[in-house]
């Protein structure tokens, strides 16, 4: 007798996990969609990767309510486990409409990311970095355009700066500030390069977790469809 009491209190506090995880999954699923934005095709793909990786919540959920079938239910109880099945049914066929919405809102996405032009990268880049191109131009063109006297007033102000060099001599220093701008100039553009680079090859990494993402979450969807199916199925005692 006791030990059936204990198998009672088990099947008892499955049923109220399980109610636990469907209100959980419901929580978590408005938070989801609200506020809806359908004209983002990232907020499509967004949706259907959140209600995706988190449905083993609700199928769980299910899986522990209908535990023991109508064993010691209460009236209303059954009542709810009939509706419950029916909505077995309609995630079903939810998560199977999902899929064509997952891979309209990848298309979209991915079509985004596709734009992304190399040139366009590189003038923002050049755009952001135009005041020190700007600043060590200038700095090249005082120096070509400066006499023995402007290399020694230039040399006074640069060694205030902790920038030493032999005004002794104004041209070899001259020759020396030059091949300086001109290390600038190169280190620079350099990084330019390696900024566009570096963009370019992000906007790739991104297109390829888009393709990556689609792909897991619509078979993700046709899973979760295709359990929420069976689980309708096998609660044809709960209608």
């Amino acid at each position: 007798m006791a030990e059936s009491a204990r198998e009672n209190q088990s099947i008892y506090r499955f049923r109220w996990i399980g109610y636990g995880f469907l209100l959980f999954a419901l929580i978590d699923s408005a938070l989801t969609i609200i506020p809806p934005n359908f004209a983002a095709p990232s907020w499509k793909l967004q949706v259907m990767g959140k209600l995706v990786e988190t449905v083993a919540v609700p199928l769980l959920g299910f899986g522990l309510i209908f535990f023991g079938e109508f064993y010691d239910r209460k009236a209303f109880e059954k009542v709810l486990l009939k509706i419950l099945s029916w909505l077995c049914l309609v995630l079903a066929i939810a998560f199977l409409l999902l899929i064509p919405m997952g891979i309209i809102g990848a298309f979209q996405v991915d079509s985004e990311a596709a734009k992304v032009d190399p040139n366009a990268i590189q003038q923002q880049v050049l755009r952001q970095a135009a005041p020190t191109l700007t600043q060590i131009k200038q700095l090249e063109d005082q120096l070509n355009k400066s006499g023995p006297e402007d290399i020694k007033k230039l040399g006074s102000q640069l060694g205030s700066l902790g920038i030493t060099f032999d005004t002794q001599d104004p041209e070899k220093a001259k020759a020396d500030l030059l091949n300086r701008v001109s290390q600038l100039k190169a280190q620079a553009q350099g990084q330019i390069q390696r900024q566009v680079q570096e963009q370019v090859q992000t906007a790739e990494k991104q297109r390829l977790e888009i393709r990556k993402n689609a792909l897991k979450w619509n078979l993700g969807a046709l899973i979760a469809a295709t359990l929420f199916f069976v689980l309708w199925k096998s609660t044809r005692w709960a209608r």
